[in-house]
């Protein structure tokens, strides 16, 4: 069995936020020819060209029965969090996007499993549309790398954490917003660079922040084989020890001694780079993913995986093992 633990899908059109809300800066969709779309901002400026795969489920399992994909998990597209945004708009706006992702899994419960998205910069509304997610019977969200100006350790964040343990949902964190974007404008460096670097400033901010201390029943996957992180994770720890004055501050372990703790999923379009995550994190915290449907993203559907010289039960506990626990979800192994 294949489960894609890392997928994103979009409404395939809404309402002009600008005109909604009274002001912009948000995302909407140009279908200038059929099957095709432009993301655009409304001050005109081209975000990306998406396709039909993007937005309609009857493609998405087109290409799902044609790689052996079982189920796939879907969450939203991270341009559209809206942090920015007044905190009641994009509570209205997650609660559309929720709303959508919701009809999805439920017209095609055996195919998709849907995470949720939250208005993060007001933690109220947040855990108010989480527990409303719960109620929907999604397993769980997907929030960005950091808020706004606050990384994922700041204490605002602590109630939603909480939350999060008791209602049992699972988190999964995927960057956006790289840092530094504006000093490498060419070679699509922010997606090359700055992801892997933003994931690991997730990991190492939760870390560092003690979050894994504080909410030990905190479920947490990272994308992208947790970015740089696991390549990093010598380095963060002898800077533990080195300067403990700087890192220690919330008197935590040693940063190797949080492995374990957290998923990944497992995009790194490497068997090399793979069979060292799983040396580093463990094969039960490493989830088959693709990131589908986008051109970065394993559209191969796990091939170098299943090519691979890994075990069967290694291949099966990547490829449906992982995520079923991650999620809880009431499937056979």
């Amino acid at each position: 069995m294949k489960i894609d633990s890392h997928a994103h899908i979009l409404p395939e059109s809404w309402p002009s936020l600008k005109d909604k809300y009274g002001y912009g800066g948000f995302i909407y969709l140009d279908h200038h020819k059929p099957g095709f779309a432009k993301m655009m901002r409304d001050d005109g400026k081209f975000f990306r060209e998406i396709e039909e795969n993007c937005w309609n489920p009857d493609a998405i399992l087109k290409d799902m029965d044609a790689n052996g994909v079982d189920i796939m998990v879907l969450c939203t597209v991270p341009v559209l969090f809206n942090y920015w945004a007044k905190p009641e708009h994009t509570l209205d706006w997650t609660m559309f996007l929720n709303d959508h992702l919701v009809g999805v899994q439920n017209q095609y419960p055996t195919r998709f499993i849907g995470l949720g998205t939250l208005p993060m910069q007001d933690i109220p509304m947040a855990i108010k549309e989480l527990e409303r997610c719960k109620s929907l019977g999604l397993k769980g969200v997907e929030i960005g790398s950091h808020i706004e100006d606050k990384n994922l350790d700041d204490p605002i964040f602590h109630p939603f954490y909480e939350a999060c343990e008791r209602l049992d949902m699972a988190v999964f964190v995927h960057p956006w917003d790289m840092m530094g974007q504006e000093n490498m404008p060419k070679y699509f460096l922010p997606w090359l660079v700055g992801m892997p670097a933003e994931t690991s400033l997730a990991i190492c901010s939760m870390i560092f922040g003690g979050i894994f201390d504080k909410f030990p029943k905190l479920r947490v996957m990272f994308a992208h084989g947790g970015g740089a992180f696991p390549f990093t994770i010598g380095r963060v720890s002898h800077g533990w020890y080195c300067r403990p004055d700087l890192c220690d501050v919330n008197s935590i372990q040693d940063p190797r001694d949080y492995v374990g703790r957290f998923w990944v999923d497992g995009i790194t379009h490497d068997i090399d780079a793979l069979k060292f995550l799983i040396q580093t994190m463990g094969v039960d915290k490493i989830a088959y993913g693709t990131d589908y449907p986008f051109p970065l993203g394993d559209l191969e559907h796990g091939k170098f995986i299943e090519e691979s010289d890994l075990s069967d039960d290694v291949k099966a506990q990547l490829l449906n093992g992982t995520i079923i626990d991650f999620l809880k979800l009431d499937i056979q192994k």
